[in-house]
């Protein structure tokens, strides 16, 4: 089980110690002891996953369980993708608004027959918790969280899903992308969900933490799996230009000024944070998250600064790497909204010297045409 030896010390997944076996560099990340890489590196762990297939420990993130009547028009009102809209056995990407609406974290919400499941970031399991508890006594609904319970691996890639079809009688082929289904892996009872963080097609295998070790040896023993640490799983993301809280995403920006546009549905009726995104919607977002390229080899980490065309301070770069697949620098940072257009220029501060930098639309990636 997920453990703490000591109060406030770092807690480990399940899998912890197979992570030690291969050799893996251990980091803390989000309250949690987890892989950064193994031994073969961070560039062969993302290349396993765009060509092949990797294994990916995410058993941090944290999963609510939602029952009641009403437990829809809850999950509805304190997130802003419209969760009336779900069929049964579908998945979406989604955010928690503050009343100020800004983004408290961006989550996955689960459509069950029985229930609603929120799986949200590990830094933020406890603040998640309570802000969305506050409303449950309204919609008369019960809130679990079952994530210290709940072991979750991703095995992801263009081969995951015929390396996973000979571990179970679920017909893969008929779970859609962003729908799921309840059955078996290898005999053990699983949520079988055709999710990721890394643009590739795959499936995120939620399960009984007793279950985990089993697991990860049944889909390590079936075929080209690639144990891939957190290093991967963030360049991949990113090559997607999908967003990561406490770098492009946190609760000093709304969904609209993140590009999360897609992900609010202001028709829907009320929730948390509604009539700021209306008044934005009408009136404009004073800054917009752009994807960048620059034109030489320098890369532009986290925290760097960021100038405008004609000087002025733009905050700082959200994300940045040297993308393995495309192999030039790409990153993240918020621009004023009218210099936030596709092509315009601008100058990231890099070791003292302000190098230009250009806007490119997300995904930097752009060859998955599976999804």
């Amino acid at each position: 089980m997920t453990t703490a030896s000591l109060e406030g010390a770092l807690k480990r997944t399940p899998f912890y110690e197979k992570h030690v076996a291969l050799g893996a560099k251990i980091v803390p990340f989000a309250g949690y002891e987890m892989p950064v890489q193994y031994a073969q590196g961070l560039m062969a762990e993302h290349k396993a996953v765009r060509e092949r297939c990797g294994l990916f420990d995410v058993s941090h993130m944290g999963e609510f369980i939602i029952t009641g009547d009403r437990a829809v028009d809850f999950v509805n009102y304190v997130t802003t993708n419209d969760v009336g809209a779900l069929e049964l056995g579908q998945v979406h990407y989604s955010t928690i608004l503050n009343d100020r609406g800004t983004i408290e974290d961006d989550c996955l919400v689960y459509r069950f027959p029985d229930k609603i499941m929120m799986v949200v970031n590990a830094s933020n399991v406890a603040k998640d918790f309570a802000h969305i508890a506050r409303h449950a006594g309204r919609f008369g609904v019960q809130i679990t969280d079952v994530s210290d319970s709940i072991g979750l691996l991703a095995l992801q890639g263009p081969l995951a899903a015929g390396i996973l079809q000979p571990l179970t009688k679920t017909d893969l082929s008929a779970i859609k992308y962003y729908h799921f289904t309840e059955g078996e892996v290898a005999g053990m009872p699983m949520i079988i969900s055709r999710t990721g963080y890394t643009g590739e097609d795959g499936f995120e295998l939620y399960h009984d933490v007793k279950y985990s070790d089993k697991l990860w040896d049944a889909l390590v023993g079936a075929g080209d799996v690639t144990p891939a640490g957190l290093g991967a799983r963030d360049t991949l993301r990113l090559e997607m230009g999908m967003a990561l809280y406490g770098n492009d995403i946190d609760d000093t920006v709304t969904p609209l000024e993140a590009n999360l546009g897609w992900l609010v549905k202001l028709k829907k009726g009320d929730f948390v944070g509604k009539p700021v995104l209306d008044e934005q919607k009408a009136h404009g977002v004073p800054k917009k998250l752009i994807g960048f390229t620059l034109g030489d080899r320098n890369i532009a980490r986290h925290g760097y600064p960021v100038f405008t065309a004609n000087g002025q301070a733009s905050g700082t770069v959200c994300s940045g790497t040297m993308s393995p697949t495309l192999g030039i620098p790409i990153g993240t940072a918020y621009l004023p909204t009218a210099e936030a257009k596709d092509g315009a220029t601008f100058e990231i501060e890099i070791r003292g010297k302000r190098v230009p930098a250009t806007v490119v639309k997300p995904p930097f990636y752009k060859d998955a045409s599976h999804l």
